[in-house]
């Protein structure tokens, strides 16, 4: 694609490289076969090629964002699967969230939209004021229905009836290995999911261990940054994002970290992009290392496996489940597309004895998205619906997924309970059997009960 952006245009480090993305782009179209909003909406500005010509106009012009070039880029849901299906290497990614960050800057919303913007931001990052807001948002649920905004129904409709209680393994502490050490790993312990799950980070913690891995719960870290950077909010991206860097460095400059383990995909994307998002901030080197040894749980565990269960001195403390168990596995878009990372949790599922299928259009996302099932919640349902339908297709056992927000807004619909993938490796491993597979009434309660 050609561009035509100025000398002075170019010394600004974000403009230079979205030209670089734009020039990229041959204007091909094979991303519209893959972009679920232009699936559902087929309009040719819902699909990455649409936006790529509205921000190319937006930058190179310079000027004020408009309602309609803000209100498409709005509804991409930043999946990512048109990074995967381009044959140009086009870096959707980048080019997107630049795009964000200037219209954040420069277009000023309308006052509800500000709001209910600056309610996310300063909620879903902060364990503790999620967990406040899911109590109230718990106690307002029966009174959705009569909420004037369809965002506002979708906010009260997602909090669980069961909020867990706080696990003590998320504070920062050390976990020794089960087995001879073979390496040390600090775990990301998140924000939202530690308010929503916390099942996900004990199973984590006792399969690592298990497997002859030191966990390391870093003083300091916390929030990756994903939910505001994808708002286009920088300064507050990078802020949360600077404290992880800080936190990650010191251990790997203290005891040393072979890993970064993140056991939600959505962050795992983002971690690996610190380099990137420092690149000239003074914390560029440390960004750098600590995103080269980000590694998604999945990736840690075939490192110490091989893929294969029987490679342990921790051998399983009871039989594995039931032989034949159906796990429908969904692939994350943070984690194929964002990640490329698409086999390692089937395997890992397989060798721990689980029959695994996966759904027809497993690259399609499910409309979480961050934040997209709150801020576009009319396009969300139908792509969650759509994925329901294809996941329960295969008539499986269980739903199994590696992103905390794909489980809520799956287990939304689902009559098949939802879990995540590492839990059932580490039921497989002697582990308990994940809470949400105890026998929940899934036909009285659609709201997913994940503890």
């Amino acid at each position: 694609m050609q561009t035509t952006f100025t000398d002075d245009q170019l010394k600004e480090p974000g403009t230079a490289r979205a030209n670089e993305i734009l020039r990229a782009c041959v204007h091909c179209g094979f991303c519209t076969a893959t972009c679920p909003t232009y699936q559902v909406l087929g309009d040719e500005l819902d699909s990455p090629r649409g936006r790529i010509y509205l921000i190319k106009d937006m930058l190179e012009n310079e000027r004020v964002p408009d309602e309609k070039t803000v209100k498409h880029i709005d509804r991409c849901l930043s999946c990512l699967a048109c990074m995967t299906t381009c044959p140009s290497g086009v870096h959707y990614m980048h080019l997107v969230d630049h795009a964000r960050d200037y219209i954040e800057q420069k277009y000023k919303r309308p006052f509800s939209d500000r709001a209910l913007r600056w309610v996310l931001a300063r909620i879903l990052p902060y364990p503790m004021r999620f967990r406040v807001a899911l109590l109230g948002a718990k106690i307002g649920r029966p009174f959705a229905r009569f909420m004037p905004d369809d965002r506002l129904r979708a906010m009260l409709e997602m909090a669980p009836k069961h909020i867990p209680p706080v696990s003590r393994n998320d504070d920062p502490q050390t976990f020794a290995p089960k087995a001879t050490k073979r390496m040390r790993v600090a775990l990301m312990t998140g924000c939202a999911q530690k308010a929503l799950n916390t099942d996900i980070n004990d199973a984590t913690i006792r399969l690592l261990t298990r497997l002859g891995a030191e966990v390391v719960v870093a003083e300091g870290a916390g929030c990756c940054g994903a939910l505001t950077h994808h708002m286009g909010k920088t300064s507050e991206s990078h802020d949360t994002a600077a404290k992880n860097i800080r936190a990650w460095a010191a251990e790997m400059d203290g005891g040393g970290l072979d890993a970064i383990v993140i056991n939600t995909s959505g962050c795992g994307t983002t971690v690996k992009d610190y380099g990137h998002m420092f690149r000239n901030d003074p914390l560029a080197d440390d960004a750098a290392r600590v995103a080269g040894i980000a590694r998604d749980v999945s990736e840690v565990l075939m490192k110490l496996t091989g893929g294969d269960w029987s490679y342990s001195e921790a051998q399983p403390t009871r039989e594995l489940p039931e032989k034949g168990t159906v796990v429908a596995y969904h692939a994350a878009c943070s984690l194929q597309h964002g990640q490329q990372i698409k086999t390692h949790p089937k395997t890992l599922l397989r060798k721990a004895g689980f029959t695994i299928v996966e759904p027809a259009d497993p690259h399609l996302c499910c409309g979480s998205a961050g934040t997209y099932n709150l801020m576009q919640p009319e396009i969300s349902a139908q792509l969650k619906d759509r994925k329901v339908k294809t996941l329960e297709a295969k008539n499986p056992d269980i739903i199994a997924a590696g992103n905390i927000g794909c489980m809520m807004q799956i287990g939304s619909a689902a009559q098949t309970p939802i879990v995540h993938s590492v839990e059932l490796l580490d039921w497989a491993w002697g582990g308990p059997k994940p809470p949400a597979l105890d026998g929940v009434d899934r036909q009285k309660d659609n709201i997913p009960r994940l503890r």
